[in-house]
Formats: structure tokens, sequence, C-alpha cells
């Protein structure tokens, strides 16, 4: 599978998690993978659990950059397509043009237009500003 193709899975993923978590279902994020990858690798598992276990921080930095609204507001895909570039961005090596890339192009196939431009600020925003050195 491609890293593209593992990105959007990560996605959904985590926005499992967020279903899971507002029912206050108990998951396994073992499970969710091998349910979705029969192999999962170490950069979708990176990214699932970098993003679960960092989600307070990512939150954080995601509602500084977003002008007048809150990522919980947002949809719960949106919080995940946010969530994962945000972890990227900021844990990963990936070239920050592929983090909101790959971001840009999950928020055109699941959400509106409208969000993908916030999304597109916030990112350039965080990296801008919390990224580059």
């Amino acid at each position: 599978m491609t890293r593209t193709e593992l990105r959007e899975i990560a996605c959904k993923i985590i926005y499992e998690t967020y279903i899971f978590e507002n029912a206050k279902v108990d998951y396994d994020i073992n499970y969710l993978l091998k349910d979705e990858i029969e192999e999962p690798d170490d950069f979708i598992i990176e990214l699932v659990e970098g993003v679960k276990s960092n989600q307070k921080e990512l939150s954080t930095l995601a509602n500084k950059y977003l002008l007048n609204w809150e990522i919980d507001r947002l949809s719960k895909m949106d919080k995940a397509i946010i969530s994962v570039a945000i972890y990227e961005l900021k844990y990963t090596k990936t070239a920050y043009k592929i983090v909101i890339d790959e971001a840009l192009n999950l928020s055109h196939k699941y959400s509106d237009e409208s969000v993908t431009k916030m999304i597109n600020a916030m990112l350039d925003g965080i990296y801008k500003n919390e990224c580059e050195k």
C-alpha cells in the first residue's frame, strides 16, 4: 500500500476511535488496525498510536490555529484528518508539503470546501510557527 492509502486508513481508524469514545465503548487499537489492514506496517502504527497518545497536545495546537473555531466542533473525520496531519508535521520527517497536500486531498474527499480552506490555513500556520527551524 502507498503512504497515501495508509494515511487514509489511519484517519478512518482514528475516526472510529472518536465514535467509540463518544459512545463510551472500549476498543482495541490493534484490533482496529488489523480489521482495516491485514499486516499493519510501522508507518500506520506510528500514525494511529502517535495521534492517540498525543491527542490532547494535537487538539490544543489545532485550536491555537483554528481562528474562531475549535477542533471538537468539526466533524470527527475532519478532526481525524487534522490530528494525523499535525502529528506528521510535528513528529515525523515527512516533508511538510506532502503532509499538507495529503490532508487537503482527504479533506476534499470527506469535507466541504470551507473546511478544506480552514485546514490549509491552520496547517500552514502550524508549520510556519511550530515546525520551521
